[in-house]
């Protein structure tokens, strides 16, 4: 299996870089309490930091909403992941306990204001890519959806040998492939875009890997892919 980053999508957008972590054998069960403490205090932290009115002008935010731009997404309509949990908290929602993969990474998220997902890698077929969606693309089901639907030509995706796995770069997961309770190997991806540096997002995915390994276990390794090192290769 591959993971790899399509050279043309660093023609739109230079400087990107993404870590990626790779995790095998990983036990997704139970809902620890001290991940929950971690989630409660970083959102009463962003509460106290940040508001609905001025977070567009983030710099880290920002950088994502010229990104969606550029493909045709509509920033107020189509907002990043990390935006979308920010407003979800500043609102006044205390995010869920979804499973202990997911749990972790909305904290990263949450934390260093990075778009972060993942993928349950025994839903993927053959290779993860992050492209542009052409003409042919398949039908996906997004999570929270109740129709299929097709990619526009031109917006960014992550994909396998299906269909798309995440649409709008990080706007939106397939359900497909989400990461359960019963996932055991999965692959997690923080993306960095510039004003964010090569070593803030590796600074992130370190954090990531370690609170993995604390909490699920298993084993795991760590990349960052840029422009030149676009693809990993590896078994599941």
């Amino acid at each position: 299996m591959k993971f790899e980053i399509d050279e043309q999508i660093f023609e739109k957008f230079g400087g990107l870089a993404v870590g990626v972590l790779l995790v095998k054998n990983a036990d997704n069960k139970g809902n620890p309490e001290e991940i929950q403490s971690m989630v409660s205090e970083k959102e009463k932290e962003i509460r106290s930091n940040f508001n609905t009115e001025t977070l567009s002008q983030n710099p880290k935010i920002e950088v994502w909403r010229k990104a969606y731009s550029v493909f045709g997404g509509k920033p107020k309509k189509n907002k990043s992941s990390v935006e979308s949990l920010y407003r979800l908290v500043l609102n006044g929602n205390d995010l869920r306990h979804i499973n202990k993969l997911v749990d972790i990474y909305n904290f990263i998220s949450l934390k260093h204001l990075l778009p972060v997902g993942g993928e349950d890698l025994d839903k993927v077929k053959d290779y993860i890519t992050l492209t542009f969606a052409g003409t042919t693309e398949a039908l996906v089901l997004l999570l929270g959806e109740k129709e299929e639907r097709l990619p526009k030509e031109g917006e960014v995706i992550y994909k396998d040998a299906i269909s798309a796995v995440c649409r709008r770069w990080n706007w939106r997961e397939a359900d497909r492939t989400k990461l359960t309770e019963e996932t055991k190997n999965c692959i997690l991806v923080i993306e960095g875009l510039d004003p964010v540096t090569r070593e803030e997002v590796e600074s992130a995915i370190k954090e990531l890997k370690d609170l993995v390994e604390k909490f699920c276990g298993g084993n795991i390794t760590y990349f960052i892919l840029d422009e030149a090192n676009r693809k990993i290769e590896f078994q599941v």
